[in-house]
């Protein structure tokens, strides 16, 4: 992928650099992606147009909702879908593929409509977060790829909202690189990090391409270096008087380390020297215990401002136990639990046909799939998507899944039900809510028609977005459920598939 950063250099001159090459993830497919697009293209007319909706079914890791991210990625990821000619000779030398469609594929390109959730939606099981209207060969091809972009970015972005939901107010920095699974996981999972609203990583080369900010301060390896604890601070606070944050427990943090750093502060005060940001970091120990301590030190040393920084192991739970023993941590810095989504490494997204477009009547066929089990069943038709929010608070009521051309009016009273259980019925009487269809086109006739914001305006949205749930819904265990219903027309269009597949 792109990524073009500009800059002055030594000489006042501006520099345009390029720091990443595009990347053709082509062949980044299943093979039975293929094998099925061979069948089509010998079986069925290659031009058929389908619809295919990505959705997911449960939210990761117990949470009340889920963070759409990774949009940016999948555009660039089909702005650059062909096959290269090294591409197409591996092919044939597998033996699996015919020379006609080879040859179909030297040639192919996305022709197909793209709509999505913008980056940074909240979204909910079993909606649709992107919806392709392509060939048939075209939608088919696309759906690992896509998959994986959005999979991994979602989780680790819904990851993020959750535990900068625990550590609010105070800031989380994301510095998981090193165990990180590889380079992508740790470049675009940082990305996804700050949309789920991180305030910084520690990934320099995440920062260089997506313009967020680079944090962090130093390792145990700094202090042991030097003779001694104090010379080490010392040269550090040289070196970054406006981010002399010090980690203050490689011997002993009560005994050593907070009153060493209080030492080169009172030395950086009697200098006159006036730190933007100052304070430790403790990356061991009982923090809950050390933190208190060391606050009370630094308040009799008359550095009542200074911040404590915590790392070791945290995820949203140990930060919510922490703040619930009173540490006195305002800023938290999270590895592992979160690049990793330690404790729910999967996002459950899939991708199924949804319907197929008949070419002498021009409307879309509905396809559905059965399944013994209710929430597996899909949800046909050529869809939409909607939100709907109390007028008064803006909080999120209810979505609705409706079909394409149906149209509401906020005027007119609007009655929701449960799919499944279709006796909980809400009516929401005119003028008490709002509506706004969530997807959003994104390629239309295989153009590109979307501008992706930056990635610390995603953040924003994101931010704004998670202001839209209410606190139920954001609670870490047990968070109360969003309802997503079906419009009158799709439960029935839906209903009546299910009666004729039955029948026969």
């Amino acid at each position: 992928m792109a990524y073009y950063v500009l800059y002055t250099n030594h000489k006042g001159e501006y520099i345009m650099e390029r720091i990443m090459s595009s990347r053709n993830l082509t062949q980044l497919t299943d093979f039975y992606q293929l094998t099925m697009m061979q069948g089509y293209f010998f079986a069925k007319d290659v031009n058929e147009t389908v619809v295919f909706d990505a959705f997911y079914r449960t939210n990761p890791d117990g949470n009340g909702y889920a963070v759409s991210c990774g949009l940016d990625q999948l555009i660039d990821y089909i702005k650059n879908l062909h096959y290269s000619a090294a591409d197409i000779e591996y092919l044939r030398k597998t033996g699996f593929f015919r020379e006609e469609f080879l040859e179909y594929l030297a040639n192919f390109r996305f022709t197909g409509d793209i709509w999505a959730l913008p980056e940074g939606t909240v979204m909910f099981p079993r909606e649709p977060f992107i919806k392709v209207i392509a060939p048939i060969m075209e939608a088919q091809l696309i759906e690992t790829a896509m998959l994986n972009i959005m999979n991994h970015q979602s989780l680790i972005a819904t990851k993020a909202s959750r535990v900068t939901h625990a550590a609010r107010p105070d800031g989380v920095m994301e510095f998981g690189l090193r165990r990180a699974q590889g380079p992508d996981a740790g470049i675009y999972g940082a990305r996804a990090a700050m949309v789920g609203g991180c305030v910084g990583t520690s990934n320099i080369l995440a920062g260089e391409m997506f313009d967020v900010p680079i944090l962090g301060t130093h390792a145990h390896s700094w202090i042991m270096s030097f003779p001694d604890e104090l010379t080490a601070f010392r040269t550090y606070a040289e070196l970054y008087p406006d981010a002399c944050i010090l980690l203050v427990d490689t011997y002993d943090t009560l005994k050593s380390g907070v009153p060493h750093a209080i030492q080169v502060f009172q030395e950086m005060r009697e200098k006159g020297i006036k730190s933007k940001r100052y304070g430790i970091r403790l990356d061991s120990g009982d923090l809950a215990y050390l933190s208190k301590r060391a606050k009370e030190m630094l308040d009799a040393a008359g550095f009542e401002d200074a911040v404590i920084s915590a790392s070791n192991d945290l995820d949203e739970f140990l930060i919510q136990s922490l703040k619930n023993q009173g540490a006195t941590i305002n800023s938290w810095g999270v590895g592992t639990a979160m690049i990793t989504s330690k404790n729910c490494p999967a996002f459950g997204g899939v991708y199924k046909l949804a319907a197929i477009l008949d070419k002498e009547t021009g409307e879309f066929i509905p396809k559905i799939k059965l399944s013994e089990n209710a929430e597996k069943i899909t949800n046909p038709g050529n869809k939409t998507l909607y939100r709907i929010y109390g007028k008064d608070n803006h909080k999120i009521i209810a979505d609705l899944i409706c079909l394409a051309d149906e149209k509401f009016d906020e005027s007119q009273s609007l009655l929701l039900f449960d799919p499944i259980q279709t006796w909980k019925k809400t009516h929401l009487a005119p003028g008490t809510y709002t509506m706004r269809e969530l997807l959003v086109p994104v390629f239309k006739n295989g153009e590109c028609v979307y501008e992706s914001p930056s990635v610390m305006g995603i953040r924003e949205y994101c931010n704004q977005e998670k202001e839209t749930l209410w606190d139920e819904t954001r609670r870490l265990r047990y968070p109360h459920e969003v309802h997503v219903d079906l419009s009158d027309a799709l439960w029935k269009m839906k209903n009546e598939l299910l009666e004729k597949l039955q029948g026969n």
